[in-house]
């Protein structure tokens, strides 16, 4: 009891652990099908680990029946691994109608072995229910049908799981890919293991209790296999932990680097900056606000904006120079002028000619960002 606790309870935390960090995310992107399996995934195998902890499935049992609390316990890890698989299957591009029919595949064996695993409980006689690998009472038909087809069930999940996790190694990042791959032996791993229950479960039905040595040398390599898939769930979300925090890091930065120009900029033209949704709490807030890349991308927007709009008093200011490439710190120096110049209220009739203004050398938004960070810090020196 004490080392299967031992064992589960760090399991269960990072698996808590893991369904809280993704399901902020998916608080933001609800419709993101990717995300809502691995949440799931998540969030059902931590049950089925709380399930499978002894005195909670005799918990269950003592208030139901017994038997229950097994049924229970393998409905919802079997779920948890449907959902894993599915993780893999919304993550592949491709047609829709694919997509479709390997969900319906999918659901169709876990509903066979779910009705299997329920049918095969309630055929087996109340005596025998509280029964497990070691039970004198294997050769009775509903009994070693039960672990029949819940470790079929787990060798096509565990398999699954790591070929997907092969496939996306070949074309991930470097430090992902190992992620992947260790995640992938883990995987291999735990299908030996249930293959090797199949095999035991065939061996005691005439030689009930045979074979213990098989047994434990099995419990030892399902502990080794989880394990290494933990090791590699680890790695992989450490991974793209460390990502999102550079990224964070490095859009602040930038978000914070456009603050001279769009202060300036937004002074002039209040009506640029996204209104602010009213304020709300709890997950309702979480899902409505907006990350530092989604925070940068607006300020810039609202710069660019900012730019065109004020580009026809730059042009007055400044008639004979190439708006579109000139110096930013000459550049700088017309947009204090023009916004000196620029009316409080411009007269809605009014129609004034837009022209480039700081253009970029590419086309690609990371060329647009530096164009106008380096304007942005133009007009700070100018105006500190």
């Amino acid at each position: 009891m004490g080392l299967v606790l031992m064992f589960q309870m760090p399991l269960i935390v990072l698996l808590g652990l893991g369904a809280l960090w993704k399901g902020t995310d998916l608080a933001r992107a609800p419709h993101d099908r990717v995300l809502r399996f691995l949440v799931a995934s998540l969030l059902l195998l931590m049950t089925g680990e709380i399930l499978s902890i002894p005195a909670v499935n005799t918990a269950i049992d003592e208030a139901t029946a017994v038997g229950v609390g097994k049924v229970v316990f393998n409905a919802v890890y079997l779920s948890g691994l449907f959902s894993l698989v599915l993780v893999f299957v919304s993550a592949t591009s491709g047609p829709e109608a694919a997509y479709r029919r390997r969900l319906r595949i999918d659901i169709g064996l876990l509903a066979g072995a779910l009705t299997i695993l329920v049918g095969a409980m309630l055929a087996t006689p109340a005596g025998m229910r509280g029964h497990s690998l070691g039970t004198p009472h294997m050769a009775q038909p509903s009994v070693a049908s039960f672990y029949f087809a819940g470790n079929a069930y787990f060798v096509y999940a565990y398999l699954a799981s790591a070929l997907w996790s092969l496939r996306y190694a070949r074309r991930a990042s470097r430090h992902l890919k190992l992620g992947l791959l260790i995640l992938a032996l883990g995987f291999l791993g735990l299908t030996i293991t249930a293959v090797n229950r199949v095999v035991l479960v065939a061996l005691r039905i005439g030689d009930p209790g045979s074979h213990q040595g098989l047994n434990t040398v099995n419990w030892s390599l399902s502990n080794w296999a989880m394990d290494v898939a933990i090791v590699g769930i680890c790695y992989a979300g450490v991974v793209q932990l460390v990502t999102r925090v550079r990224s964070v890091v490095h859009h602040r930065r930038l978000y914070r680097e456009l603050a001279p120009l769009w202060k300036a900029l937004t002074a002039a033209y209040p009506e640029l900056v996204l209104n602010r949704s009213p304020t709300v709490s709890g997950w309702r807030s979480v899902r409505r606000s907006r990350t530092y890349e989604q925070r940068f991308y607006r300020r810039l927007i609202e710069c660019r904006d900012g730019l065109v709009r004020l580009s026809p008093y730059l042009t007055r200011i400044a008639p004979d120079a190439d708006l579109a490439r000139i110096p930013a710190d000459r550049l700088a120096r017309h947009i204090v002028e023009a916004l000196a110049v620029k009316p409080m209220a411009e007269s809605p009739q009014t129609e004034l000619p837009a022209a480039l203004v700081a253009s970029p050398a590419g086309d690609e938004l990371s060329a647009d960002a530096r164009e106008l960070i380096a304007l942005s810090h133009a007009l700070r020196e100018r105006t500190s």
